[in-house]
This record gives structure tokens, C-alpha cells and sequence, in this order.
């Protein structure tokens, strides 16, 4: 097994996706994500791949486009804002059945907001977040190790679906440092290769260029190439949901969190068990697609929820929903939300203290 490094949760995004069979990187400066592009921009090189610093979020997302559909590994990262100028390209990609990884290592806003960690990202990640009807694979680290090992598995999971491919870190994950062990590299020449991509197409003897575009003037044949891509949507979900489920047993309250405030969570959870009281937690790793049934059977036992995200109610809606899952006849437990924004984040004795009010204790 390889040896444990220390490593920022930026520069383990990074290396591993090097190391997935990254091609091609191409982004643009932003905090708190910049350590990738630095990263990039020296590894990239000298391993002879593709590194571009664009002009701007929107030119480098469009690249990434025209990389991934000529054949290549391909991937962006940002934050918040500069996300927000991708959304175009991403809804472009997801049309045209482009595979891409894009990082979001998220920050305070709306707006320019703040550099501080937050998660107000969710509905613009889970929700495509740009136009017309398509989903992206969103994928939730807590930690470093996880940092290299889901954006590893990301590159992965855009190949096999033909989908773009979200990883939702936040600040504190990628400016914090853990020790990490990397995935194994691969052979960049040995990846599995693309029958899709754009150039020359030979049928019974004749030539046809082959073009990947998301554009289609036809109503019912965008509707059909639409319904067949939400057919491949079903796919996923009955495949790639992703979940950590501690404890969630015979507990006093359950917590629900991804990311940083799943640690936060964990925290919390060890506080209450010094003063007797029983928590499960429960963390999606996947957000989208998001394991609803999951949460739905640890709602039957009618134990409330307690939501630790940091923003004010958005994961939470998720896990509302959940709750219509439930077997006919169970009761509805009582959802409660601790949210924070604009990159404050919610401390273990907080959690704690917001638990013991629900109890009554």
C-alpha cells in the first residue's frame, strides 16, 4: 500500500485526479480552490498533459467541453461564484453527454460573499443548476482521504454515464490538511477508449464527420434524447447512492449532515454520549442522486431529526422529502434544521446544546 502523506484537501483533489487519468485541466484563479490550479499548473506540465489558466470561468468550462468531446479526461474547479459562470457549459455538457469533473470547493455568498466555508452551494449543484432538465453525480467528501478518493471515483463515474460529475467540498476541506493515502495512478494511454467523440465517422464505406452538440431544433426529438437521458438517470440512482450510517439504532435523535458539518456532527455525537444521550448520525455521500429510502427508514421509527448544514434550509428540503418514502402506516418524525451562512460554521457544543432542547433535557 502506498505511504501516507500529508496533504491540503485542494492538493489531494488534485493529485488524484491526476492520477484518475486527468488529460486535461483548464481554470481559472478563485479562493478558496486556488491550490488546484497551482497544483495543476506544475504537474500537469510536467507530465506533458494539458494544463490552460483560461481567461475567464466561462472560457475554461467551455474548453473543458471541447477537450472532453475530442477524447480527453477533462476538468474544471472553482468556488461559489465562478461556478455560477459555469452553469452554462455545464447545462451544454449534460445535453450534449459530455463526461466532466468539476470541483467546487464552496464558499459564503450570494454574490462574491465571502471566502469562508459553506455549503450554500446545495440547490445549484443538486438541481443542475442551469437550464432545461438534467441532473449532475454529486459527490460530498469529509475529509482529505475522501477529497482524493471521490474525486478518483468521479472521473470514473462521468466515463461510465456520460454525465458531468460534481465534487461539493467546501473551504475548511480544502484548506485543511490530513494525512491521505493516494489512489494508484493510471496509465493515461491504457484508459478505456471513447467510440463517441468528435472527427471522422466510417459508415459502409463512407466518411461522415461526427459532430456532439446539445442543440436540437426539433421538439420531439430533443424530448426523446432528454427521456432517454433521464432513463439513464434511473440507472444511477438504483446504483450509485452513497451513504455513512452510524449508530442510527434504537438512538434518542438522529443527525443528518454531509461534508464538514458531518464532522461537526461526529463531534457532537461523542459529547452527548458522555451525558447519556444516544445520537445516530447519518451522511450522505452521494447528494444527488440522494439516498431518500435510507433516511425513510430511520424516520419510521418516529425519532426526530436534527439537520447540521451550513445554510439556512436547503439540504434540509432533501430530507423533508425523505419522509414521503416511509412505509404506509409509520409515524412522521419531527425535522429540525441548525443552518448557518455566509461561512459561519456550527460548532460540536452547539449541536449538542440544540439537541438537548429537543429532548427536553
Amino acid at each position: 500500500m502506498e505511504e501516507k502523506k500529508l496533504m491540503k484537501g485542494n492538493e489531494a483533489i488534485a493529485e488524484a485526479a491526476i492520477r484518475a487519468g486527468c488529460g486535461a485541466y483548464f481554470g481559472y484563479p478563485i479562493t478558496p480552490q486556488n491550490e488546484i490550479i497551482a497544483y495543476m499548473a506544475k504537474n500537469m506540465l510536467e507530465k506533458g498533459r494539458i494544463f490552460i489558466q483560461a481567461e475567464s470561468e466561462i472560457a475554461a468550462i467551455n474548453m473543458v467541453y471541447g477537450a472532453s468531446a475530442a477524447g480527453a479526461r477533462a476538468m474544471t474547479s472553482s468556488s461559489s461564484p465562478g461556478v455560477s459562470l459555469k452553469q452554462e457549459g455545464i447545462s451544454y455538457a449534460a445535453g450534449a453527454d459530455i463526461p466532466l469533473v468539476l470541483v467546487n470547493v464552496v464558499r459564503g455568498g450570494p454574490g462574491l460573499g465571502s471566502i469562508a466555508p459553506s455549503q450554500a452551494d446545495y440547490f445549484q449543484s443538486t438541481r443542475g443548476g442551469g437550464h432545461g432538465d438534467y441532473y449532475c453525480i454529486v459527490l460530498a467528501p469529509k475529509s482529505v482521504q475522501e477529497c482524493a478518493d471521490l474525486t478518483y471515483l468521479a472521473f470514473d463515474l462521468a466515463e461510465k454515464y456520460r454525465i458531468p460529475v460534481i465534487v461539493l467540498a467546501d473551504g475548511i476541506l480544502g484548506q485543511m490538511m490530513e494525512g491521505v493515502v493516494l489512489p494508484t495512478e493510471r496509465d493515461i494511454e491504457s484508459l478505456p477508449a471513447r467510440n463517441w467523440t468528435v472527427g471522422k465517422m466510417v459508415e459502409q464505406d463512407r466518411a461522415e464527420a461526427r459532430h456532439i452538440t446539445s442543440i436540437d431544433l426539433v421538439p420531439e426529438n430533443l424530448e426523446s434524447k432528454t427521456k432517454a437521458r433521464f432513463a439513464r438517470y434511473e440507472t444511477i440512482k438504483s446504483a450509485e447512492i452513497r451513504y455513512e450510517s452510524i449508530d442510527v439504532d434504537g438512538v434518542d435523535l438522529t443527525l443528518v449532515a454531509y461534508g464538514t458539518s458531518a464532522r461537526v456532527a461526529l463531534g457532537a455525537k461523542k459529547l452527548a454520549e458522555k451525558q447519556g444521550v444516544k445520537l445516530g448520525l447519518f451522511r450522505p455521500i452521494t447528494l444527488w442522486p440522494f439516498p431518500y429510502r435510507e433516511i425513510a427508514a430511520i424516520a419510521e421509527s418516529g425519532k426526530p431529526l436534527l439537520v447540521v448544514e451550513m445554510s439556512l434550509g436547503q439540504f434540509v428540503e432533501d430530507v423533508k422529502l425523505s419522509l414521503l418514502e416511509r412505509e404506509p402506516g409509520t409515524p412522521q418524525p419531527p425535522v429540525h434544521l441548525l443552518g448557518h451562512s455566509g461561512g459561519v460554521i456550527p460548532t460540536e457544543e452547539e449541536v449538542f446544546a440544540e439537541v438537548q432542547r429537543i429532548l427536553g433535557n
